[in-house]
């Protein structure tokens, strides 16, 4: 059969064009793997290999029945992820978390490609857009695209589709704040144009109040938490006014927030209507499915304990549970929800998909879950197949959905894999013909996510393996 069929080229060999790849091979397409390295180094990387991991050898939980990472896994797994494959071989002890030898890891991943009779390897940086008569390309660069192919990919986007920078800030699971202390309404009252928040009309924030004193004491907070630093290759970006820290806004006077993200005007709290909030810190909806809010200018580099300590301090968010923490990096990835279709491939020229960090996924296992969904797409349509997402109550087709419309464009960010991204699901009674309570409840709940990600997944999984026998 693939004699027959012409190649896919895939641009990159880390993660996401390492799973593509495989996935490709694995499906009886031949590939044209190009890596830039060693001819062209980067500030990260120190070698070579393909899947050459640059930070952290770790990828977090391998709990599947309880975590959303454990379950991506999980998917993985099942999908014939080489990524996976390649942990097992490459693991090393670290409890609950998947850790590996990067060494080893690395090493498998190449062996397994380079061997493999349908792999074509070139080396070699590709510095503008493929060739025209590349009619199927994975664009799999992650986040130290080179300069020529970035600005490539800037110019047929549009320069603002592209960003160089990501400034986060931190997500909230809605049903972990405290409605009892606040409440949505938008400034002056206005509405979002053809939207319409959970709260109703002109209710498009979550608003959390805070007293002059609570105001002090987390601009306190916020000067003397803990920051991460950046990254060597990461400390010649500077910051620009639109993505400043929120630390570093507090530095440049103990009023600054008040008249910024944390200004109070326009709002009236209806649980005190009769004393006017000092400052108010808003949050606004994140995703369709209303399950997640975003802190609105809150970009931070404080340490992830430091952001979980200070900010369950603000009022309303006690209790909070956060689906992502903020952060400020160096990275490359697309307005994804505006510009990629739901099998990940440029509206614009759809003879080019993109997977892996690029896309606005968040980690190294959310890049090669992409890689995988690239990888299987790309091979459907070259076998005249018929195109189908997973489902997006699993983990694949939870992230997918989120990165190719869910998320708001206006404010798209990377994100890692978290429940907030499914829908959500009926949580079985228990042996009382009830609904858990208490502490049951947390683990019954993500168990329902679980088990019905997976059954979904085989649901599927099945048509492609029953055409391929």
């Amino acid at each position: 059969m693939s004699d027959s069929v012409k190649p896919v080229h895939v641009i990159g060999a880390g993660m996401a064009g390492s799973e593509a790849a495989w996935q490709l091979v694995s499906a009886g397409v031949p590939v044209v793997l190009h890596e830039m390295r060693p001819h062209v180094k980067t500030d990260a990387h120190h070698t070579d290999g393909f899947a050459e991991l640059v930070c952290s050898n770790s990828f977090r939980s391998d709990d599947h029945e309880l975590n959303a990472v454990g379950l991506l896994h999980e998917e993985m797994r099942r999908a014939g992820s080489l990524l996976m494959e390649a942990a097992i071989v490459a693991r090393v002890p670290a409890g609950g978390a998947l850790a590996v030898d990067r060494d080893i890891f690395s090493d498998y991943v190449t062996d397994k490609l380079t061997a493999h009779p349908l792999v074509t390897v070139e080396r070699g940086e590709i510095d503008g857009l493929p060739p025209v008569d590349w009619d199927s390309v994975i664009v799999a660069t992650g986040p130290l695209t080179s300069d020529a192919l970035g600005k490539a990919i800037a110019e047929l986007t549009g320069a603002d589709e592209l960003a160089f920078f990501d400034a986060i800030a931190p997500i909230v699971h809605r049903d972990s704040i405290d409605m009892s202390v606040c409440w949505y309404q938008s400034r002056y009252d206005k509405e979002s144009a053809g939207v319409t928040g959970e709260g109703g009309a002109g209710k498009d924030y979550i608003n959390c109040p805070l007293t002059r004193e609570q105001y002090t004491a987390f601009v306190d907070a916020l000067l003397t938490g803990g920051k991460t630093e950046f990254k060597e290759w990461e400390k010649t970006t500077p910051y620009f006014d639109g993505c400043l820290p929120i630390e570093v806004m507090a530095e440049r006077g103990p009023e600054t927030l008040r008249f910024g993200p944390m200004k109070p005007v326009g709002l009236t709290n209806p649980h005190k209507p009769d004393e006017k909030p000092y400052a108010v810190i808003q949050l606004r909806q994140d995703n369709k499915l209303g399950t997640l809010y975003n802190m609105v200018g809150f970009q931070t580099k404080l340490k992830h304990g430091e952001q979980t300590r200070i900010f369950r301090t603000i009022p309303g968010l006690e209790g909070a549970e956060f689906a992502r923490l903020g952060g400020l990096h160096r990275n490359t990835f697309l307005n994804s929800p505006k510009l990629l279709d739901a099998t990940m491939r440029l509206a614009k020229e759809p003879r080019l998909r993109f997977a892996g960090q690029i896309t606005g996924v968040e980690g190294y296992v959310e890049s090669g879950a992409m890689g995988i969904l690239a990888g299987r797409f790309a091979a459907t349509e070259r076998l005249g197949g018929m195109v189908s997402p997973p489902p997006r109550t699993t983990a694949l087709g939870a992230l997918l959905a989120h990165i190719t419309g869910d998320a708001d464009a206006a404010t798209f960010q990377p994100m890692n894999i978290n429940f907030g991204l499914f829908p959500p699901p009926e949580v079985p009674l228990d042996e009382n013909g009830k609904r858990p309570r208490g502490k049951a409840k947390a683990p019954a709940r993500k168990r329902a996510y679980t088990s019905r990600a997976l059954h979904d997944l085989e649901g599927w999984l099945k048509p492609k393996a029953q055409a391929a026998e």
